[in-house]
């Protein structure tokens, strides 16, 4: 996916005759911490809530400041990882996006990138996960899809994680059933080391045990 899918057009730039109160009262109103400052389609930078706060003169506008004012930006075709990587690397809450020839166009909400990473990693869809440790060296993603689908199931989404100073590998899978004991079983077999389950099914038997305990104890 490219950033421009998911450009938010609900807020709204300010202008360097933006007074401090307007920009804290819109960062209030969409619940963000920076704000993108545009003269007409040309950027110029983020501002901070955190050093807007320590303006005495909140009706002083934006431009007459002497700001830390930050440059980030990815354009509209960049993958929307360069987002992640700036959200991730300058602890922001939004990520301007500015055409091919430098014109601002909009941003990119943390929001919006919740929903964005909920959809793809099939967050919102029913299932359990497994979390496997392997090596480095038996990263085949397909023969773990062979595993998961010979037990009629499919895998949502994968993630894999390296684990710091070793050859190790985090695999997630997230797979569209709950019940995983035939799943785990054949991973066992093919020697992947289980490293986590998650699951309803302990939950929902646990809930039906306590429903039986109560049934038995209101008969007695």
């Amino acid at each position: 996916m490219i950033t421009a899918e998911l450009i938010s057009d609900i807020i709204p730039a300010l202008k360097t005759s933006d007074t401090v109160q307007k920009a804290l009262d819109r960062m209030t109103e969409f619940k963000i911490y920076h704000l993108p400052i545009v003269n007409e389609s040309q950027f110029l930078g983020l501002v901070s809530e955190d050093e807007l706060i320590e303006v005495r003169d909140v009706e002083a506008p934006i431009g007459s400041l002497s700001l830390t004012i930050l440059n980030p930006f990815v354009f509209e075709n960049a993958h929307v990882y360069d987002v992640i990587r700036l959200f991730s690397q300058l602890k922001l809450s939004i990520v301007p996006i500015l055409d091919l020839n430098r014109n601002y166009i909009g941003v990119v909400s943390i929001n919006s990138l919740v929903n964005f990473t909920a959809d793809s990693y099939a967050v919102k869809e029913p299932g359990g996960i497994i979390v496997l440790s392997i090596s480095n060296r038996n990263n085949s993603l397909a023969h773990m899809s062979q595993i998961v689908e010979a037990d009629n199931a499919q895998i949502l989404s994968s993630c894999v994680n390296s684990v710091p100073d070793s050859t190790e590998l985090e695999v997630t899978l997230k797979i569209n059933k709950t019940e995983l004991s035939g799943i785990i079983a054949s991973f066992e077999r093919y020697d992947y080391q289980i490293k986590a389950v998650y699951n309803n099914t302990q939950n929902d038997d646990s809930s039906t045990d306590r429903f039986n305990s109560l049934m038995n104890y209101l008969n007695v």
